[in-house]
């Protein structure tokens, strides 16, 4: 089986590792005049990963996508639906596409499936593979669990079960529409974690019960089924995002209150958005969301005061049912 994987960060070049270490004939292209590709070129590895020889490393999109059968893409997930007008001027109908990224269109509010579902893509060729697991500790041997999700059923055990491995065990996901807002979702969650730890508030524990809930409450708006947030996808990838020191949208959080940059991708940042938009849309209240999407897109200044705020105003909020 030839597969091509789309995006040499940190993401695409583990999968693309990982695949080859499965036995499969893989492809791992990068655009050439980015920094992650020309260090895997010229090395062979980056901090990461050590790319297998017999893994093809190439810059020319064409000749990636030509060539599989099917193509993992790990890119920025608002860079989604512009990458997909380039790969669409290749026949592509009879390929299998699998995102194995987490975020929602900001624009839009669209999940990633539809996103290439407008581009051209039929949905029973789609699948999103998602959960927790960082590649520090997947390169150590430490295993973990995550989630193959599609519309289509035989595509998602096909995968699921020609993946798995004593490495990352597979569980076939139940419902597209929780298994990519709950993997989105959580970033945010991440993103409160890392201001939680700075601030040293101890409210991991109710950020992760009432996160997982207000997750919940936009997914069954939203046609999904509303115990997806309690699956791999969102509240299985908690200990990760929330605990982890290698989370980029915990440290994120944390850099944040400390009034510091933080220089890589954090998807939570775009999500929190995309959720507030969604929230609007269709009706739910998503205050944990809501604040992360304040404090994220609010004007510069004490950030530590005004998490600290954000965190008063929950707690000023009316009393509720616990599971209203």
């Amino acid at each position: 089986m030839k597969i091509s994987v789309l995006g040499c960060g940190r993401w695409g070049s583990f999968i693309a590792w990982y695949l080859s270490r499965r036995g499969y004939d893989v492809s791992n292209w990068g655009p050439e005049e980015d920094a992650s590709y020309r260090i895997l070129k010229e090395t062979g590895r980056n901090e990461y990963v050590a790319l297998d020889e017999k893994i093809t490393l190439t810059c020319d999109l064409e000749e990636a996508v030509r060539r599989a059968e099917i193509i993992v893409i790990s890119i920025s997930s608002q860079g989604l639906r512009g990458f997909m007008k380039r790969i669409m001027r290749y026949p592509v109908s009879d390929k299998i596409f699998v995102l194995c990224m987490k975020g929602i269109e900001v624009d839009t509010g669209k999940r990633l499936s539809e996103v290439l579902t407008e581009s051209g893509v039929a949905p029973d060729r789609i699948a999103v593979w998602v959960g927790p697991g960082h590649i520090q500790s997947f390169v150590q041997g430490i295993p973990n669990c995550m989630v193959i999700d599609s519309a289509n059923d035989k595509l998602k055990r096909t995968l699921a079960d020609a993946f798995r491995s004593d490495l990352i065990r597979f569980y076939y996901g139940e419902d597209l529409i929780g298994t990519e807002i709950g993997a989105a979702a959580k970033n945010v969650m991440g993103i409160a974690a890392g201001a939680l730890d700075v601030i040293c508030v101890p409210l991991k524990g109710p950020l992760m019960s009432r996160g997982a809930r207000e997750v919940a409450r936009l997914i069954k708006a939203m046609g999904g089924n509303e115990l997806s947030a309690y699956g791999l996808a969102h509240l299985g990838d908690y200990e990760t995002t929330l605990f982890s020191p290698y989370s980029h949208n915990r440290m994120y959080g944390e850099m944040l209150a400390r009034g510091q940059r933080f220089e890589k991708l954090a998807e939570g940042v775009p999500t929190s958005k995309a959720m507030k938009l969604l929230g609007e849309k269709y009706g739910v209240e998503l205050p944990i969301t809501e604040v992360v999407y304040n404090v994220c897109y609010g004007e510069a200044g004490n950030d530590e005061k005004r998490i600290r705020e954000a965190i008063s105003s929950l707690f000023s909020r009316s009393p509720k049912n616990e599971m209203y």
